[in-house]
């Protein structure tokens, strides 16, 4: 093993979870899996020749410092002899672990599991701002910070994230930025009479402890009639795309270990035309729900939600050619979308909230249509040549996941560097995406994929199937491998 930390990292998780590993099961999986084997070598330090030259010079600034933020700050400073890289980031737990809170949902690990602390990881010589930046102004190369503290820079990195708008559905509040935030409002409704969302830290813990008074309420049911479970996937990008699908696996595996997955139905409705985008993937998906015996619904979108009699509205569409007048009289036939408001009952209910990233950058002039404009391959600023933007804030096609901000930030150190240096960017990004799929409590698809929309599988098996050794991946080694040697600036 090439990392003995991240190896240590990963036997610390097994030792969490006796009744699934023992270490010495692990110790004997990962000395003979090339799947593992080429995951922790993959973490070993180095940089591209394409940033060779570390003598550059430049003050560079980094808006946001969660996974993206902080491991594009670690490249950076790995790489640029005596560099100057200022991290602002407001939230002292950035870097927790999101892609757990799925996990924590679904009772496999507690909230300590995936909380750290945004301080450990702020690479040595790297300056942190602690605070909130209210405006940027790219045409004059500064933010602001709080309202007060302007801070200049050469070259400005966005790592803003994507914050949850759960306002944008009527009888929800809120506007959730970070996991460090009160979440107050939001928490008005979420987390409590069964309407639930694992898309914040506590909205994950209390997700579990729904599934549990679900399967509770379900052991105590006679009526003829069963419970309802109703998930929800919203109209735009959202991070982990696959993240709501992966809770309805979970609450089905659930109530089938509870015994009760007979009393409840499983409904999921989303407003796109497929369970999954990319057809290879979601061929076999529909197989597993309708092998499970869970509802589709497809172009349903959640509109508002009545907590107090449990009824949740959804824009039924679809799209119907219609005849119009041009300015000059004469017919002409487009194409619009036509809905209809239709009502579910839930008993337990899982919101995907729709996303943007920030007003502060969605709404300047670097953002279009909510999240910053860049161009795909090479992640600028489809306006300024200065400004990049890594992670779920970027305006790419697809990419919002960790896997996908681990392919980006090692482009964007690559063209920074070169920019800085007055070269050309040698990096490209080519849509890397990956959703390590949970279909079970113990089976995992792992679905990559790039904007061919065509599977890219790092591993000579077959993508399309549920697998234990995927498991094994998820659980076991992409934290440890996100932790230490993502947020390093060596994965």
């Amino acid at each position: 093993m090439k990392n003995n930390k991240i190896l240590e990292e990963i036997l610390n998780e097994v030792d969490k979870h006796p009744e699934i590993m023992s270490r010495r099961d692990a110790l004997k999986y990962l000395t003979v899996s090339p799947l593992a084997a080429s995951l922790l070598a993959s973490a070993t330090v180095g940089t591209s020749a394409a940033v060779a030259s570390s003598d550059v010079k430049g003050k560079i600034v980094i808006l946001g410092g969660g996974l993206a933020g902080m491991s594009t700050a670690a490249r950076l400073n790995n790489t640029i002899s005596n560099a100057d890289i200022t991290v602002i980031e407001p939230d002292p737990i950035s870097v927790s672990y999101q892609p757990g809170q799925t996990l924590v949902a679904a009772g496999v690990w507690k909230l300590d599991d995936i909380v750290y602390k945004r301080d450990d990881f702020v690479p040595s010589g790297v300056k942190l701002i602690k605070g909130s930046v209210t405006k940027v102004d790219p045409e004059n190369n500064k933010v602001t910070v709080d309202g007060s503290q302007d801070i200049s820079y050469d070259q400005l990195i966005i790592a803003a994230g994507a914050n949850l708008n759960y306002a944008a559905i009527k009888g929800i509040e809120g506007e959730i930025t970070s996991s460090g935030a009160d979440n107050a409002s939001t928490k008005k409704t979420i987390t409590k009479d069964g309407l639930h969302s694992i898309y914040f830290q506590e909205g994950a813990v209390a997700t579990w402890d729904g599934i549990q008074e679900l399967i509770a309420k379900a052991k105590a049911h006679t009526g003829p009639e069963k419970l309802k479970a109703l998930f929800t996937n919203p109209r735009g990008a959202i991070k982990c795309g696959g993240a709501p699908l992966k809770i309805v696996y979970l609450t089905h595996a659930r109530l089938v270990e509870a015994g009760v997955r007979d009393k409840v139905e499983l409904t999921f409705n989303t407003n796109n035309g497929a369970l999954f985008g990319i057809p290879d993937y979601n061929a076999p998906i529909v197989k597993q729900f309708e092998a499970r015996g869970f509802i589709s619904n497809y172009n349903h979108n959640l509109v508002s939600v009545d907590p107090a009699t449990k009824t949740a509205t959804f824009n039924k569409w679809h799209m119907e050619k219609q005849q119009f007048e041009d300015e000059m009289g004469e017919p002409i036939i487009k194409e619009v979308e036509v809905s209809e408001p239709v009502e579910f009952k839930y008993d337990f209910m899982h919101v995907a909230p729709p996303m943007k990233s920030p007003d502060v950058v969605g709404k300047s002039s670097l953002g279009s249509g909510g999240w910053i404009a860049v161009t795909k391959e090479t992640l600028q600023s489809s306006f300024f040549p200065n400004v990049w933007a890594v992670g779920d804030c970027a305006g790419v096609p697809m990419g919002k996941t960790g896997g996908s901000a681990r392919k980006q930030y090692k482009v964007i150190v690559d063209n920074v560097v070169a920019a800085m240096g007055g070269k050309e960017l040698p990096s490209k990004y080519d849509g890397y995406t990956v959703c390590p799929l949970i279909t079970g409590l113990g089976t995992v698809m792992l679905a990559e994929f790039n904007w061919t929309k065509k599977p890219t599988p790092s591993f000579p098996l077959d993508p399309t199937q549920e697998r234990w050794i995927m498991w094994l991946l998820k659980v076991y080694l992409l934290k440890p491998m996100t932790i230490h040697g993502m947020l390093s600036g060596r994965a």
